[in-house]
């Protein structure tokens, strides 16, 4: 294979010069070709890139309403049908980022959802006998030919073992890896020139989709990592699904690899079939009040929940169990940003729209500094009508879609990881919906969230919060002289000279640093205090002073000696 590299800045690699020459041709004969750069064609030996028949821009011209996401949508979609599974992926993906595309353009891209075709079984039992390193038949007793499901990445099919257990097998397309891999490097070249066409394209940030959906896309290709999701998530259920409400199926880890997951088959009826599983409605209302409850402590408490609740990943098992499958996208949410969505969450059950923002701007992506003020007034207009609802009272998809605007209008982009929870929330409010369930989510999460708070204070908690502060204190106590050092002997070698001169105010400076000096020794000084309290240990009693641990007064002593120092250089700085 050839490698092409851009000189682009950073150097790019496309493995495939054909496939590149196809892709494109495709999206130069939809209206694209505008888009293409000399950089793209110019990677190419001998190629001329062809004119569309009919250019995105004279298509935008004809019509009586010029909407440029749905025109764009479309094109967009007609290539990705004929360019096949990881484009249609990629499209997928796009279908659910309301948080940057307009509502025209994510309906041209749901199209996508539906377009993926099966895989013949003959043409994936080679790749099921490889991964297992041996013939079908010494492994299962009967596999249905007939895919119960098809995906961009893998197809499911229905089997039994050979004592009669019934299974899924989830076997990854043939090829797939290796056409993903090739494909994904040309989509991040193709962006990164189509950005350079115009701010309206650099807005979008596609280059900044693509390099994170490539990224997810390493667990996706690797079934171990679905395994070992369901075996993680199991042990978080176990500390937070006390009524053992919800079921996950076994993994038979023995017979799967990174190209086959072999698991239990959960029977039972879909929530995605509303027919079947109407009757039971009156009975699943509080076990989907519990299951939600459950959710919303895996994502708070933990970080770590499934991210792709729709109704055809729940099941209502034959024991009166809700089963879950499907453990590819799980969400992860990590400490800081967990505690910035409980202060975010917290903030808005008491109208507090100021800290909200202040919250949300410690996680969000952003190039400059928004109007604080004015941004404050719009996330205040577009929330306020929504908070105390209750789902049924509360349309979530329009929710996302106000605070996104929002958003959008002061540049500020949701961090990935953050969108994810909320497409989890809007999925599990369209599961409830559908069923006809009402739930408050607000007041489920203002029971936690003040669980949580309380949780948050705790002596070990502020111990840990403690020492890691007091250890990045000492780095910068140690890295600022030295890169003032250095600064200064690069100011020297340059011969640039700098006087300054404080012409009665060098009692002020003075006061000033000492006061510095005297908070960090007193941060110290109740760091010390407060380690030696915790060494006490909690509910303890002492008769004696002579009880007290060794540890707990060493502590104190340097509490003491800091404290001291502290206020020695304070009376010093004000003489």
């Amino acid at each position: 294979m050839d490698l092409i590299k851009t000189g682009i800045g950073i150097t790019k690699t496309i493995r495939n010069v054909s496939r590149l020459r196809e892709i494109v041709l495709v999206f130069g004969k939809n209206g694209f070709d505008e888009f293409i750069s000399f950089n793209v064609t110019a990677a190419i030996p001998n190629f001329v890139l062809p004119k569309s028949k009919r250019s995105i821009k004279d298509e935008l011209t004809s019509e009586t309403e010029k909407d440029w996401p749905k025109v764009l949508g479309y094109r967009l979609r007609l290539c990705f049908e004929e360019l096949g599974p990881a484009f249609i992926k990629f499209g997928q993906l796009l279908s659910s980022r309301e948080d940057i595309f307009d509502p025209s353009f994510i309906e041209e891209m749901k199209i996508l959802r539906d377009k993926v075709k099966p895989v013949p079984f003959d043409e994936v039992k080679g790749k099921i006998e490889e991964s297992l390193e041996r013939p079908i038949n010494e492994v299962f007793s009967e596999i249905d030919p007939t895919p119960i499901g098809t995906a961009s990445i893998g197809v499911v099919y229905k089997g039994k073992l050979l004592d009669g257990t019934e299974v899924v097998l989830k076997v990854k397309r043939p090829e797939i890896e290796k056409m993903m891999e090739t494909d994904f490097s040309i989509l991040r070249f193709l962006a990164s020139q189509a950005e350079k066409v115009g701010e309206e394209v650099k807005f979008l940030g596609v280059s900044r989709i693509v390099n994170d959906f490539s990224l997810s896309l390493v667990n996706e290709l690797n079934f171990h990592t679905e395994a070992l999701n369901c075996t993680r998530f199991a042990k978080v259920l176990e500390r937070h699904d006390r009524g053992s409400l919800l079921y996950l199926p076994q993994m038979y880890t023995e017979y799967s690899s990174r190209d086959l997951l072999v698991m239990e088959r959960l029977k039972g009826i879909p929530f995605s079939n509303y027919e079947a599983i109407k009757p039971h409605l009156e009975d699943l209302e509080t076990k989907l009040n519990d299951g939600l409850k459950v959710f919303i402590k895996t994502f708070l408490a933990e970080g770590f929940f499934h991210a792709d609740l729709h109704g055809g990943n729940f099941f209502l098992l034959e024991n009166g169990k809700i089963g879950l499958i499907d453990f590819g996208l799980m969400g992860t949410l990590s400490k800081r940003g967990r505690k910035n969505f409980v202060a975010i969450i917290y903030s808005l059950i008491n109208f507090n729209y100021e800290n909200v923002v202040y919250e949300f701007l410690e996680v969000a992506e952003y190039e400059k500094i928004p109007d604080i003020d004015r941004l404050v007034s719009d996330v205040r207009d577009s929330l306020s009508p929504y908070i105390g609802l209750t789902v049924q009272q509360t349309d979530f998809s329009e929710v996302l879609k106000s605070v996104i605007g929002t958003l959008k209008r002061h540049e500020i982009f949701l961090p990935r990881e953050w969108f994810i929870v909320f497409r989890s929330l809007m999925t599990l409010d369209g599961v409830g919906r559908s069923l006809g369930q009402d739930y408050d989510l607000y007041a489920m999460m203002e029971e936690d969230i003040h669980e949580l708070i309380q949780s948050s204070f705790t002596k070990e908690e502020l111990f840990e919060e403690g020492v890691w502060a007091a250890k990045d204190l000492i780095s910068m106590a140690r890295i600022v002289p030295r890169h003032v050092k250095w600064f200064l002997r690069d100011f020297s070698n340059k011969k640039y000279g700098l006087e300054l001169i404080l012409s009665g105010y060098e009692d002020s400076a003075r006061m000033i640093n000492a006061s510095i000096i005297f908070l960090a020794f007193t941060f110290l000084t109740c760091l010390f205090i407060g380690s030696g309290v915790y060494f006490l240990g909690s509910g303890a009693t002492f008769t004696h002073w002579s009880e007290i641990p060794t540890i707990t007064y060493i502590f104190w002593a340097f509490g003491v000696i800091s404290f001291t120092r502290g206020y020695l250089t304070l009376r010093k700085g004000s003489l």
